[in-house]
């Protein structure tokens, strides 16, 4: 217990003697910082040591200078209509020139010192956070309200930091917040914190989420980090790292669950500032600093561990900031709260965006949310330009912090040039319900005041906006009323910003994962490129690449960094369900148009019937770059602990082929059946069915690619115009191949699915599929529930068909009988 006499018990509390309970007494930040410390730091968890000035102490400083009845002369004036800045102004001043009780003030000087003698420090270098006693409840975020003092060193300084924090309870932010939610100006109290400094301005710090902030899947830690002091993070003044960590595998020992590393810019930070000047600056990075991740892979499971326990003791998801001492190299965790945003929204209903149309793209960045918005322009510098600011336009800044929000809330959509998704931006646009495209970089230049567009953040993990007002359909899904099917219905993801998006759905796992997608926008280099660099002759592909791999000893393992991350965040959006990933199936041209691709790729005619799928994992032109394919299903299968990884190989015209795909994959630590791995092989080629029973010996699965198997079984160019007519998945010839397919993967004891389109847009195809007995079909996300329903209609269909065929069989002997 801390040593303090009875009068100064009043108004301080030292955080080890604090619980959530005393959230009335010191409000809920330092309510929150006792109860880490008192039931977390035994654990081993880091937390900074510090004191709390009661709200009692507030309550004796209102009755100094007769200060609460001056108060609420000023609000009475604002109720009559005065301008929330002027009543703020004044009510400010009233704090500042009104001097502490002189119980207080010695109570704050003791306090100070014996933090000193704690940390062996004469005048320890301290935050003063403001906690309001509303603040940080489930029903009331008044995050960010009040002010935080940095960087305060002597008691003289942290008296003055303390009248400020005081102060802050009446920023004109804090006023109209107020009123806004009905909370009585007076009725609030202030407690302020006052913690030991971790030197992060000599390393880095940033913020942690227990759940992604963005569709509020549970099963991820989401890290932001960057140089400098957190202060920069949670303003969104730069743009951060962002980790993503998935939770039920971070307890085994022999997994590094790191689904996603994505380098934010980092252009600058927070550090101290020089003694008698400012107690913060804002620097710039250095190049170095600009190009390396602020954690290393241990640093982010070791907080991730930290963020799951915290949120195991509070038993609920939560909003964690985090210190890393540059002297010492040690994380410390200086503030945790229970997320107010996604822990809050329904789950019985899922509310989907879809564009209609496309316009011409005028910036992009981190999507918030997945909304669609869609109004005039308006670029403002300054939130005191609100008189500018007409209701439903969407909101152009650099970045955002609690100033802003008067004019948030009226906001159609808020695109920034700076911040992260844990951002203040990204913070309160989630809480608005307000579609957000945080981190253009450029979009105070690249919009114009009054000018028309659609801002999109319903295509994945990045956020467009398109210049002019687009078509585009929200709607509600119950996933209440979705039925039950003994036929799977699975899910085509391309995109791996997009899977936790659709994570709340109940399908059976994912039946098409394109490899080449992630490698298209994820990756965006040949993989030959990267192996080969010193043969490249085209400098601005020389020239991309290395700006793309900075940071990479190797510039593969970019390439298998990349990869491995974007297929681990869809395996984690599923897991444990089977998520199937096809190998890269890229046509010569498509390929080409990689980066540095075009000197590795030959001409072709006709790509669709070339060098694609199969015949390159094996061939010497492709073998190296197949050999990192490999390496990063390895590394997600592995290392992240996601075995519920499926391989699938497309487009294998032959046996012998079959068996040199899956000897190259031995080769490279991928043997069929080792570590239970599967590996299925598209079903898209003539060949395929008619020796199906035989790729049934060398295959785990069939997934039927029902594009290509029309093309090569009637001749049709799938891409034709001209014989559109022609190409049609229900002509007999394909239905008896399905049917040849399935009977012979059934006697060999295989699964065969489908994946595509067709069965949610003609019911009568879902119901062939059914009753041909296919185990799994798989569509695009927004048409799950219009095939989950195909199939349960053909099911009950075939049901009552059975049904009816029993009974006529049976009716003869029971006439006999």
């Amino acid at each position: 217990m801390s040593r303090q006499a009875g009068g100064e018990a009043r108004v301080i509390r030292w955080f080890q003697d604090l619980s959530s309970a005393d959230t009335p007494l010191v409000g809920g930040k330092n309510a929150s910082l006792g109860e880490l410390t008192r039931h977390l730091t035994p654990h081993g968890i880091r937390v900074p040591d510090g004191f709390a000035c009661t709200a009692r102490a507030y309550a004796d400083l209102l009755h100094t200078g007769d200060l609460r009845s001056r108060i609420a002369e000023r609000l009475d004036a604002l109720r009559a209509g005065e301008d929330v800045s002027r009543v703020g102004a004044a009510i400010r001043r009233m704090f500042l020139d009104t001097p502490l009780p002189g119980h207080l003030d010695g109570a704050l000087r003791e306090a100070y010192r014996e933090l000193g003698r704690r940390l062996g420090r004469a005048e320890p270098d301290v935050a003063v956070r403001s906690s309001a006693t509303a603040e940080d409840l489930p029903e009331a975020s008044f995050a960010g309200q009040q002010e935080t003092y940095l960087n305060v060193s002597g008691e003289a300084a942290l008296l003055e930091a303390c009248r400020r924090c005081y102060a802050s309870l009446f920023t004109d932010r804090a006023i109209s917040y107020r009123e806004d939610h009905g909370f009585g100006h007076l009725d609030v109290a202030l407690s302020l914190g006052v913690q030991q400094m971790v030197r992060s301005d000599r390393a880095g710090a940033g913020v942690a989420f227990t759940l992604d902030t963005d569709s509020g899947f549970p099963h991820v830690v989401l890290i932001n980090a960057a140089w400098g002091l957190g202060e920069s993070v949670v303003s969104g003044t730069v743009d951060p790292d962002e980790y993503q960590v998935f939770k039920p595998l971070l307890d085994r020992a022999d997994a590094a669950p790191v689904i996603s590393r994505a380098p934010g810019a980092k252009e600058r930070k927070v550090v101290y500032g020089r003694p008698g000047g400012e107690p913060t600056v804002t620097v710039e990075t250095s190049r170095e600093e600009r190009a390396r991740y602020v954690l290393d892979e241990a640093e982010i499971l070791h907080l991730a561990r930290w963020a799951v326990a915290i949120e195991e003791h509070y038993g609920c998801p939560m909003d964690i900031e985090w210190a890393k001492d540059g002297d010492t190299g040690d994380l410390h965790i200086v503030q945790a709260r229970p997320e107010t945003v996604q822990s809050r929204k329904a789950t019985a209903t899922l509310k989907s965006y879809r564009l209609k149309e496309h316009g011409r793209p005028l910036t992009t960045g981190l999507a918030v949310g997945d909304a669609i918005a869609a109004g005039e322009v308006c670029n403002l510098r300054d939130a005191a330009e609100i008189g500018r600011f007409r209701d439903g336009a969407v909101l152009v800044t650099a970045a955002t912090d609690p100033d802003w929000e008067p004019i948030m809330k009226r906001a159609a959509a808020i695109v920034t040039d700076h911040g992260g998704r844990t951002s203040h931006a990204a913070i309160v646009s989630r809480e608005l319900g307000v579609a957000a495209v945080v981190g253009t970089g450029n979009a105070t230049g690249a919009l114009r005041d009054g000018q028309p567009v659609t801002v999109s953040c319903a295509e994945g993990e990045e956020g467009t906006v398109y210049q002019g007002v687009l078509d585009f359909e929200a709607r509600d899904i119950d996933l209440e009323r979705v039925p039950d099917t003994r036929t799977h219905v699975m899910l085509n993801i391309a995109n791996p910003a997009a899977a936790f998006r659709w994570w709340r759905l109940p399908a059976d796992g994912i039946g098409l994962a394109r490899m080449e997608f992630i490698v298209n926008n994820h990756v965006r280099v040949h993989p030959m490129a990267l192996l080969r660099f010193g043969e490249l002759r085209d400098e601005a592909a020389r020239a991309r690449i290395a700006e793309l791999t900075r940071g990479y000893d190797d510039p593969a393992e970019y390439f298998v960094e990349r990869l491995a991350h974007g297929i681990g965040r869809i395996a984690a959006a599923w897991w444990p369900k089977p998520v199937v990933v096809r190998m890269s199936d890229f046509k010569t041209n498509e390929y080409a148009r990689l980066i540095g691709g075009e000197g590795f790729e030959p001409a072709e005619e006709n790509p669709m019937l070339g060098w694609r799928g199969a015949s390159r994992y094996h061939s010497s032109g492709y073998r190296e770059g197949f050999a990192l394919e490999c390496r990063a299903i390895r590394r997600v299968r592995d290392r992240m602990g996601l075995t519920n990884v499926i391989v699938m190989i497309p487009f294998c015209r032959t046996l012998p082929e079959a068996d040199r795909v899956l000897a190259t994959m031995a080769e490279q630590g991928l043997a069929r059946g080792d570590g239970g791995l599967r590996v299925y092989v598209m079903a898209e080629i003539p060949s395929n069915i008619i020796l199906a029973g035989q790729f049934a010996e060398r295959f785990d699965g069939f997934s039927i690619g029902s594009n290509d198997l029309t093309q090569l079984t009637l001749g049709v160019d799938r891409d034709s115009a001209e014989l559109a007519s022609l190409f049609d998945e229900r002509d007999p010839a394909l239905t008896e191949s399905i049917g040849q397919l399935i009977a012979a993967a059934h006697r060999a004891g295989r699964p065969v699915g489908l994946c595509g389109q067709r069965p949610s847009d003609d019911a009568d195809f879902a119901g062939l599929l059914v009753r041909s007995g296919i185990d799994s079909i798989s569509v695009a996300p927004d048409s799950f529930l219009t095939v989950k329903a195909n199939v349960a209609a053909a099911e009950r269909e075939a049901g009552a068909r059975e049904a009816a065929e029993r009974e006529a069989a049976e009716r003869p002997v029971r006439r006999a009988a």
